[in-house]
């Protein structure tokens, strides 16, 4: 049950460059969104997404001074004027979807 921040990378990119337009130099901007879903959640949508049976998920134990909770305060981003324009599903759903239109890319990788 851990539970991560989840952010699509053309969120991040965009608020860092909300940041380095509008925060003052020195300042300590955290970029999160506020979206905090638990692991098992993500993979069950991915799992979902691809047609795939829940029963493909594997639990392992957790290791030795494993964090359970990702997540930050990112209050002066939000005073910036940001906020995440990419819903999570849809990220995820599309990061999915480039992953399997691009399987020559990473298939050599494995």
């Amino acid at each position: 049950m851990n539970v991560r921040d989840w952010l699509h990378v053309e969120d991040n990119c965009g608020a860092i460059d909300l940041v380095l337009r509008k925060a003052k130099a020195g300042d300590i901007v955290n970029i999160g969104s506020g979206n905090e879903v638990p692991n098992i959640d993500v993979a069950k949508l991915i799992l979902r997404h691809m047609k795939k049976p829940e029963s493909l998920i594997t639990y392992v134990k957790d290791r030795p001074g494993h964090d359970f909770r990702y997540s930050l305060e990112w209050g002066r981003l939000k005073e910036l004027g940001w906020k995440p324009k990419v819903r999570f599903e849809d990220g995820l759903k599309s990061t999915v979807d480039w992953y399997l239109a691009n399987k020559t890319w990473w298939e050599p990788l494995l």
